[in-house]
């Protein structure tokens, strides 16, 4: 298991056993998905155990959070603090970290000063392969963006990522593509999503989808080595046609797609810019001089 009874997390200021952390019932995040959540990952370096962009990540949980009323008496580098001390109680180095934001009881659809902060952890150990997914472009969209507040991983809005993931993979399919409400290619069930034409990459714009830290990373390596990287708008039909596509993710990394809709890439993993990049993503994060500004 990833983990069990005996796990410790953090709950409003304690350290506890993972079974005695138990929200309320009527939690209007139980009932209306009014919370927030982020996911990291912790690596071992030569230094020892190190959050990648463990402030970044918790940057963005405050600002989404107080945008939903939810606030939490944190700073960032208070939460980094709190994060490496889950992981040493519970013994991890190669970990999965998620603090989650929520609320207390309320079973109106009126915002509540009873905020909860949880951070858990387990071990995860999955490394970025070559096994190439193949993905299906689902009917679930990603929301209007004008429905809500944008780039954030709010609770509630994960119900169409799991019908697409759960219709994906009913009909045989690793995973799920998204549209936008626009019918432009979005983001994969979970990840960002580029793809590779003629020695570029491309990925989709601001504005349908979450900008995720691990994409911005991509960018920024990519950028560093001198290949072009362009934001747009990115049809089903360009997708069909582009060279290669990978997906990013701070769970995932970098995964490789090897067809979407029983439609192969012409490109082969190993020659293309993302599987360069991805080598270039594993040595980012296992590198210690990477992490000379973390808290520890």
């Amino acid at each position: 298991m990833l983990f069990d009874d005996q796990s410790i997390v953090f709950l409003d200021g304690e350290y506890v056993k993972l079974k005695d952390a138990k929200p309320h019932f009527f939690s209007q995040t139980f009932h209306y998905g009014n919370g927030v959540f982020e996911g990291m990952r912790s690596y071992e370096t030569a230094d020892g155990t190190r959050v990648f962009r463990c402030r970044e990540h918790y940057k963005r949980l405050l600002e989404v959070a107080g945008k939903l009323r939810i606030q939490l008496p944190y700073t960032k580098e208070q939460l980094s603090r709190i994060t490496y001390e889950v992981l040493r109680r519970n013994g991890l180095s190669q970990a999965y970290i998620r603090p989650l934001a929520y609320v207390g009881e309320n079973m109106t659809l009126r915002s509540t000063q009873q905020a909860h902060l949880c951070i858990a952890a387990y071990k995860w150990e999955k490394l970025p392969g070559d096994k190439q997914l193949s993905l299906m472009i689902a009917s679930y969209r990603r929301p209007d963006p004008r429905s809500g507040i944008q780039n954030a991983k709010i609770c509630g809005y994960y119900v169409n990522h799991i019908l697409a993931t759960t219709e994906a993979r009913e009909k045989g399919y690793d995973d799920a593509i998204m549209l936008d409400v626009e019918g432009n290619v979005a983001c994969g069930s979970g990840a960002n999503i580029f793809i590779e034409k003629n020695e570029v990459i491309y990925t989709p714009a601001p504005g349908h989808i979450i900008k995720g830290i691990t994409r911005s990373v991509i960018m920024e390596l990519a950028t560093a080595m001198g290949i072009k990287v362009v934001e747009k708008s990115i049809t089903p039909q360009e997708l069909y046609e582009a060279d290669g596509a990978f997906l990013t993710g701070t769970a995932i990394e970098i995964v490789p797609v090897g067809k979407v809709d029983q439609k192969p890439f012409k490109m082969v993993w190993q020659d293309t810019i993302g599987h360069m990049l991805s080598r270039q993503y594993r040595q980012l994060v296992t590198r210690s001089d990477n992490y000379q500004h973390t808290l520890i």
